[in-house]
């Protein structure tokens, strides 16, 4: 049986991947980010990308392409970058930013094309956004019965510590949130097989910032495997000294035998995070990074773009096998109701 679905706001294609490998035909995107669809098309050549403000778009071009068919679930992951803790840091409101309404373009597609099932994910701060609580009134009322929970993907086989608050609902009954397994794989298990960047063939893996000599000098000086700027007071600034600033994981590196730390927008920047390598004097790679995220090896990443534009695209994209965990779950739900 072919189930039919949709990704709203697809980014580089990570959401569409774990729906894919959970056995939906993902029949088109939107995604307005031109570096994100070069990316999703380099994958998903077989899916309709409308590159376009999902604010103009007219749904009638899905019923189009549906055919009288059921849409069978309508994913997605509303950009809400004011409510990202990073965003927040410091601050108790969230950051205004106009895309934080993009989650009624979600609600408003669910309205007009009627999916079976819902899915939509975000960052956990969206929980008290009054829009999000007047989408999930509204889903109610349509009859969806949603539910929504913050969830750490890590419980999901991917290698990273990444709450996420997801929402799923159905018109056909009850549908809970997958659960997680008591599955730990580590940075390790990953990336702890690659060879180093100098020796790699692969254009993502090759992708690492440059450093100053002195910065260099830093990174070189922090102990492996789990090391931090902080371990080094010669190199700490009088800023980052203060409690509860946020820099604790600044020039940090990652442990093998744990998780990441979230890989974020700034996933190509040490001086952002936690993102050097447990044992070599540099920054986690592209293709490091992308694989922390649950990508497989042989995703293709869109190399010849802005580095910073490429470490957003990664830190910004749903994990797949977080993805797939949910998708899956939503399929035995569909298939149990409607056969």
């Amino acid at each position: 049986m072919k189930l039919n679905s949709i990704d709203l706001f697809s980014g580089i294609g990570g959401l569409s991947l774990g729906l894919k490998d959970a056995g939906f035909n993902v029949l088109a995107s939107i995604e307005i980010d031109e570096y994100a669809v070069k990316g999703y098309r380099l994958n998903h050549p077989n899916t309709i990308v409308y590159d376009q403000d999902i604010r103009e778009f007219d749904t009638k071009e899905i019923n189009k392409l549906l055919k009288n068919e059921p849409l069978h679930l309508l994913a997605g992951c509303p950009p809400c970058q004011g409510f990202s803790s990073i965003r927040r840091l410091n601050k108790k409101r969230s950051v205004k930013d106009d895309r934080n309404n993009l989650v009624l373009e979600f609600l408003r597609f669910v309205e007009e094309l009627k999916p079976l099932t819902v899915m939509m994910e975000n960052v956990p701060g969206l929980k008290n956004y009054y829009l999000f609580k007047k989408v999930f009134r509204e889903l109610k009322k349509l009859g969806y019965n949603p539910k929504y929970n913050i969830i750490n993907v890590r419980n999901y086989g991917v290698p990273q510590n990444r709450k996420r608050l997801v929402l799923v609902g159905s018109i056909l009954g009850n549908l809970n949130i997958a659960e997680g397994q008591d599955i730990k794989v580590t940075v390790k298990d990953i990336i702890g097989k690659l060879p180093s960047p100098e020796n790699s063939n692969d254009p993502a893996h090759k992708i690492i910032p440059k450093h100053t000599i002195k910065i260099q000098e830093m990174i070189r000086s922090i102990p492996k495997n789990g090391g931090s700027r902080k371990d080094v007071p010669e190199y700490t600034l009088e800023c980052h000294k203060k409690p509860n600033i946020g820099f604790n994981d600044v020039y940090g590196r990652l442990r093998w035998d744990d998780y990441s730390t979230t890989i974020t927008g700034g996933c190509l920047n040490p001086s952002k995070g936690r993102f050097l390598h447990p044992e070599e004097d540099r920054c986690i790679s592209a293709r490091e990074a992308a694989l922390l995220q649950s990508f497989p090896i042989d995703y293709k990443l869109p190399v010849d773009i802005p580095k910073t534009k490429l470490a957003l695209l990664i830190g910004n994209a749903l994990p797949p096998k977080f993805s797939y965990a949910q998708a899956s779950n939503i399929k035995k739900h569909i298939l149990e109701k409607i056969g």
